[in-house]
């Protein structure tokens, strides 16, 4: 009996088809033909599959990829097991081609050359690179207003008020607690809620220079190894508030602020009950005032945040609900996305999504992973194909005054009256606007 890997000529692949058209099995064949089984069955299924034309000589390594010289079987038992388990590797799926009774007694391609079929046929976990968003060095505030932090505590049950998460926001220089928002009926703020309060703490202290944040959704992309500012870190970036993301296992940097939650918690909701909804909030600001301007602190010798830090009571960066729109300097946040660049994965219609929005490069750019840059002057994302010899340019998204202010009516601040029965909007738009006007009861 011949040998597998012996070359075959056109005379013999033409026999092999004419019998097997005639009903001979690979065994006579092989025998006639002095060929070995695996050489006629290739022959065979090559002439059934592709006619004529697969008889060709085909020197080297077969064009259907790293897996050529397996059996189709094995190739197509590879395709089903990735489709259906696209988490295995190449290791679990050699053990469990081993186990298939199919293929036993056969020799299986190796782990090598799986993982190169795998990615010759597309089937692969595209690896994500990975980029940083580009944001200020840590550095020790040196006086009030240099640096704010902001969280949210957990949702906790209040009486009368039922689930309750409260946002604080605070000058770790000073020790004052610039800002405490309750949202009610929720358990986790979004990012109206932080603009929220955050617009509250600017009115009454002024802006600061920087935002210190976790990683929390509402602040940060956390799904992605390339992430791309969210709403809320443009908008301050707008404003001229630097934002500096928290190294994520170093909760103990925002000590202050975690502090705050305790204290704000035992100040204003522990052991009380209220008769409806919104008279928590009246209930947070009377302890912040007293907070700040009564509350003897041992850090600070013993005097109030106000007392010890005079400097405190305001930031001398002015801000107002009717001019927000004019503090807004968008060119700071083009500046800010030109620094830094994203990578995504293109979809088999050619679209990826970044900041939340959907952008289309056309089929041509399917399937691969592109580069993207951001333009200062004309406001376009650039887009680079993986081999670098393709860029695309496509319109920035999102990037309006309006996007970035979110919910906030700039068309009129008339004194503001509670809507009766009490709805949450309802509060959410008064407490909008009585810092900004004055505020009936």
């Amino acid at each position: 009996m011949g040998q597998g890997n012996c070359p075959t000529t056109l005379q013999q692949r033409l026999a092999i088809w004419e019998r097997a058209e005639q009903g001979e099995s690979d065994v006579a064949i092989a025998a006639a033909l002095q060929l070995s089984r695996m050489t006629v069955r290739k022959w065979r299924r090559r002439a059934q599959s592709q006619g004529r034309n697969g008889l060709g000589s085909q020197m080297g390594r077969p064009k259907s990829g790293p897996l050529g010289q397996s059996a189709p079987e094995v190739r197509q038992a590879v395709r089903q097991l990735r489709s259906e388990r696209p988490g295995w590797g190449p290791i679990t799926l050699r053990l469990e081609l081993a186990e298939d009774w199919r293929f036993q007694g056969h020799k299986l391609p190796s782990r090598s050359r799986l993982a190169a079929f795998l990615k010759g046929a597309g089937l692969i976990r595209r690896y994500t690179r990975r980029s940083e968003l580009v944001q200020p060095a840590p550095q020790e505030p040196a006086a009030p207003h240099d640096e704010w932090e902001m969280d949210a505590q957990g949702v906790r049950q209040v009486v009368g008020v039922g689930r309750v998460t409260v946002i604080n926001v605070g000058d770790p220089y000073s020790h004052l607690r610039v800002g405490s928002s309750a949202c009610l009926a929720k358990s986790k703020a979004d990012t109206a809620d932080y603009q929220l309060a955050l617009r509250r703490a600017f009115l009454r202290f002024g802006l600061p220079a920087r935002l210190s944040l976790d990683h929390d959704s509402a602040f940060f992309d956390n799904t992605s190894g390339s992430p791309f500012p969210s709403l809320l870190h443009l908008w301050l970036l707008a404003l001229g508030v630097e934002v500096r993301f928290i190294p994520e296992a170093q909760p103990t940097e925002h000590g202050f602020i975690e502090r705050t939650h305790q204290v704000m918690d035992r100040q204003a909701m522990a052991g009380q009950e209220f008769a409806s909804p919104p008279l928590l909030q009246p209930s947070l600001e009377r302890r912040l005032d007293f907070l700040n301007g009564r509350y003897p602190s041992r850090t600070l010798g013993g005097q109030p945040p106000l007392q010890a830090h005079p400097a405190a009571s305001h930031s001398g960066r002015a801000y107002r609900l009717e001019q927000e729109a004019e503090l807004l300097a968008l060119q700071r946040v083009y500046d800010y996305l030109a620094q830094n660049r994203w990578f995504r994965q293109v979809t088999v219609m050619g679209q990826f999504t970044l900041g939340g929005y959907r952008y289309g490069l056309g089929k041509a750019w399917a399937n691969q992973q592109v580069e993207i840059g951001f333009d200062a002057q004309t406001q376009e994302f650039v887009c680079r194909s993986e081999d670098g010899q393709r860029t695309q340019r496509l319109p920035a998204k999102g990037l309006a005054k309006p996007d970035l202010m979110g919910e906030l009516d700039m068309a009129q601040f008339p004194n503001y009256q509670y809507a009766f029965p009490w709805t949450t909007e309802a509060c959410r738009q008064n407490l909008l606007h009585e810092e900004g006007a004055g505020t009936t009861l």
